[in-house]
């Protein structure tokens, strides 16, 4: 099979799926009412597809997973020309959306995702009658930086139908999906959260005819999260992780951006001991992240941040005070903290360093990753960061799109369907 590019077009509401498409048909072989815009929308989405893409091959994403035969007909008599189907679903419901797909004259795709032994059942429901496959790597999955590539490769070995690969692939990786044995590539995101659908869709389709794989610096997944939280603000960190709250009454003061790993430090107002100490705890790239009580005597000041900038630690961050801000900013050294005041205190000594503690109200343990810029300062766990920060990502990939909708006339309340989706007067939040 000549391989074909399908978008996912995983909206939630139809006006900015179709734009989506509209823009993209001129790249895309097959279209796809994702699962999010058809249980937001209904079949009315596909019915919308099919008229205006007629010659396009429609795909509804209904992920079957329970009576195939009604699921079927239903999406089919819409103008669907592929159903998926729910690899996990029983044999029975896979056989009755087969046996169903054949008298409306439509085809089934099964779709892998969840399965525990993805060769093993894609053999089995091709015995059953399946006409493709798809190896699907969550959209959750993605976010931790995984990859499908030899998960397509065995299931490619033991099926004779086609195969369709889904998983956060863009430019830099249909052509390996092709290679591994992928003939039905989908890509959502790679196009729909392009500022340019159409350039998007023809540059990957270039990929997949020629097999030269084209540099993409977003729409991709990160394993480094330093790399992707350069990329994010803080609020896009926030909205990724569910409007998390950054520390309060903690203020860019001196620099720019910060994003590193903590080195902690608990001390007492006014005591710049072990702040200071810190600094030679520090390695490239650390943020150093002070509790002192939110103390208003400084335990930070111009010396601490040249010797800081010698051992090119990120930035300071302190719950508490910091002085000579003036010098400080001459020297571009980023600091945040609660307070700027000229008297510090002494150096007693007392505190800890890599501990966990508390900082503009959140808990910020060692190696947790701490990311500052005008808005304030997030913390993110260490053991979620690579997931965050691709999460972070995707949100600055959507706001881009957005704000290319709204350049081309429209307005941030049209383009969301804000009111469409407003708490109806009666219903409880």
């Amino acid at each position: 099979m000549e391989p074909v590019l399908q978008l996912a077009l995983d909206y939630a509401d139809n006006s900015r799926a179709m734009k989506a498409a509209k823009e993209a048909s001129v790249g895309v072989d097959w279209l796809e009412a994702g699962t999010p815009l058809i249980k937001s929308e209904g079949l009315s989405c596909v019915r919308e597809l099919r008229r205006l893409f007629p010659k396009h091959k429609i795909v509804a994403d209904m992920k079957v997973m329970d009576t195939g035969r009604f699921e079927v007909e239903a999406a089919a008599k819409a103008g669907a020309d592929i159903v998926t189907v729910l690899a996990v679903a029983d044999d029975s419901t896979v056989t009755e959306a087969v046996e169903a797909a054949k008298n409306v004259g439509c085809e089934i795709m099964i779709d892998l995702i969840g399965v525990a032994s993805p060769e093993k059942r894609a053999m089995e429901v091709e015995a059953l009658g399946a006409d493709y496959v798809c190896v699907h790597l969550s959209i959750d999955q993605q976010m931790k930086g995984i990859d499908f590539f030899s998960e397509l490769r065995s299931v490619a070995k033991a099926v004779n139908i086609p195969i369709a690969a889904a998983g956060g692939l863009n430019s830099e990786t249909v052509a390996n999906a092709i290679k591994e044995g992928a003939s039905i590539i989908i890509v959502g995101g790679a196009i729909t959260k392009a500022e340019d659908a159409g350039v998007a869709a023809k540059t990957i389709k270039k990929v997949m005819k020629t097999g030269k794989s084209e540099t993409s610096k977003l729409y991709k997944k990160y394993v480094n999260p330093i790399k992707a939280f350069s990329m994010v603000s803080t609020a896009n960190i926030s909205d990724a992780m569910h409007r998390l709250p950054c520390m309060e009454g903690i203020k860019q003061v001196s620099g720019g951006k910060i994003c590193g790993p903590a080195v902690t430090v608990r001390t007492y107002p006014g005591d710049w001991a072990k702040p200071v100490e810190a600094i030679d705890n520090a390695k490239a790239g650390d943020v150093i992240v002070i509790d002192a009580g939110s103390g208003t005597t400084a335990v930070w000041g111009e010396l601490a941040s040249h010797s800081a900038i010698v051992k090119k630690v990120a930035g300071i961050v302190i719950d508490g005070a910091a002085r000579d801000i003036d010098d400080i900013r001459k020297s571009g050294f980023s600091v945040y903290s609660r307070y700027v005041s000229p008297n510090a205190g002494e150096p007693k000594g007392f505190g800890e360093i890599n501990v966990p503690i508390r900082c503009g109200g959140m808990t910020v343990r060692p190696g947790d990753y701490v990311i500052g810029d005008a808005d304030g300062v997030i913390v993110v766990p260490k053991e979620k960061a690579v997931e965050v920060a691709n999460r972070a990502v995707d949100v600055l990939e959507r706001e881009n799109r957005l704000r290319e909708e709204i350049k081309r006339g429209s307005t941030l309340a049209k383009i969301t369907e804000l009111k469409k989706w407003e708490k109806k007067e009666g219903c409880s939040l």
